[in-house]
């Protein structure tokens, strides 16, 4: 199982808008084949000392039951579509591509 984290940076004043486009997505990135679980979370500022809160930021958490499945995602026509339609909405993506240790 391959697990991933990614931060999305969305540009300051949109993350309604970019938040909406990625609710529409995640329907289709749901029914994938090897989705196994496609969460989408903003941050809360929970006054914990070690966090670094950060309201312009869109982090998700994917599970996937290959990295096959990982990488079918990436290319599939509503992914290219998404990232179109956010280009000029998000100023950075960063993820971890993580396994499950056993």
């Amino acid at each position: 199982m391959i697990n991933v984290v990614a931060s999305i940076r969305v540009r300051t004043g949109k993350l309604s808008d970019y938040l909406a486009i990625l609710k529409a997505n995640s329907h289709a990135v749901q029914k994938e084949k090897g989705c196994i679980a496609y969460v989408p979370t903003i941050d809360v500022d929970s006054k914990l000392p070690p966090q670094v809160f950060d309201k312009d930021c869109v982090t998700l958490l994917e599970k996937w039951e290959s990295l096959e499945a990982l990488h079918a995602h990436l290319g599939s026509p509503h992914m290219l579509a998404y990232r179109e339609k956010v280009k000029d909405m998000v100023e950075s993506v960063t993820f971890k591509v993580l396994q499950e240790v056993k």
